[in-house]
């Protein structure tokens, strides 16, 4: 399992990677999540309190990545 955390105003953004699905979490609540077989790439879409949009992209080649956008700007990334 990997785990991305960051915050955007005060607001917690949590990305969770488990075999086989993601799933992003907004102040402890679950916006989106993507459930399948072996892919190299999700996406993942959700909204904050204030109304902004949140973009999570994780991916995998050798390792998996996670970047997270809001209002399509990127604010985290690894």
């Amino acid at each position: 399992m990997k785990r991305w955390e960051t915050n955007h105003s005060g607001i917690s953004i949590v990305v969770v990677n488990r075999s086989f699905s993601e799933k992003l979490f907004v102040d402890g609540e679950l916006q989106d999540e993507q459930v399948g077989g072996i892919v190299g790439r999700s996406r993942l879409w959700g909204r904050l309190p204030t109304g902004e949009t949140v973009k999570v992209s994780v991916g995998q080649v050798f390792k998996i990545h996670c970047r997270i956008f809001i209002n399509d700007q990127l604010i985290y990334s690894e």
